[in-house]
């Protein structure tokens, strides 16, 4: 018979880390509703004030430019890039 491959160590680790997120949540409990209301709420605003700062930034230079809706458009979706890669960051510390 052959031996069986040993699992990736990614695998183990995923193992290990879901273990120990495990372990946690019946020392710790859930988190409350409150608490992961005000979660989605903070994400929410993490995404929403750059991407806002960028609709109003971009409509005051197209007005003082008279450039149509260039900046806006461009400011817009920098905004919103910003504030999805703010909003993953901390997802990724919290």
């Amino acid at each position: 018979m052959t031996a069986s491959p040993k699992p990736p160590d990614r695998l183990d680790q995923a193992v290990q880390q879901r273990e120990a997120r495990r372990e946690m949540w019946r020392r710790e409990g859930e988190r409350s509703v409150a608490q992961n209301l005000a979660m989605i709420g903070a994400l929410g605003w993490t995404v929403v004030t750059p991407t806002l700062l960028g609709v109003f930034g971009g409509r005051w230079l197209d007005r003082h430019f008279d450039s149509g809706l260039f900046w806006t458009l461009g400011l817009l979706t920098v905004g919103l890039a910003a504030g999805c890669y703010l909003a993953w960051k901390r997802l990724l510390h919290d």
